[in-house]
């Protein structure tokens, strides 16, 4: 992934007002970001724990999202609907975001099984346990890195839809 400036991330983000843009805390390590080995930018903010963002290219542009981890317990362990990983190494929780636009400012809102921590990146470039003999471990993985990408894609441009 390209990188982003903190003049990118601040104005990417579709639903999110003048002072929420202005109050976003970067995350601890930007200035030493693995870039190649990401695919969306996402963390939790250190002063306001429940906010997460979440920011990638989107058609060329920077698209973000602030998303509110909203408080609850499942009644099993879930899987994140973006990386899909099965192995499940970390936590999954639910995140609402506000959609762009006209709709977010009218309630409109997704919510959304993700990583607690964002850690999709992470989770789908480790190498699959084979699930057969003659299992292509380096194909899955190319396989879950482009099936991230497209979810990223599609939940970004579903929540910008109608953004004016």
């Amino acid at each position: 992934m390209l990188p982003f400036t903190e003049e990118q991330i601040r104005t990417s983000l579709i639903n999110a007002s003048v002072r929420e843009r202005k109050n976003l805390n970067l995350p601890e390590s930007f200035s030493s970001l693995d870039w190649k080995n990401l695919d969306f930018l996402g963390w939790r903010d250190r002063k306001y724990p429940r906010l997460g963002y979440l920011i990638a290219w989107v058609d060329g542009n920077p698209t973000g999202l602030i998303l509110r981890h909203i408080e609850g317990r499942l009644s099993s362990r879930a899987q994140c609907a973006w990386c899909e990983d099965v192995t499940l190494p970390n936590d999954v929780v639910f995140f609402n975001a506000k959609r762009g636009g006209l709709a977010g400012r009218n309630g409109d809102t997704v919510a959304t099984l993700m990583c607690a921590k964002f850690e999709c990146s992470a989770n789908v470039r480790r190498p699959a346990p084979p699930a057969y003999v003659g299992f292509d471990v380096q194909a899955a993985r190319q396989e879950r890195i482009v099936m991230l990408q497209s979810n990223t894609q599609a939940f970004l441009r579903n929540m910008a839809a109608g953004v004016d």
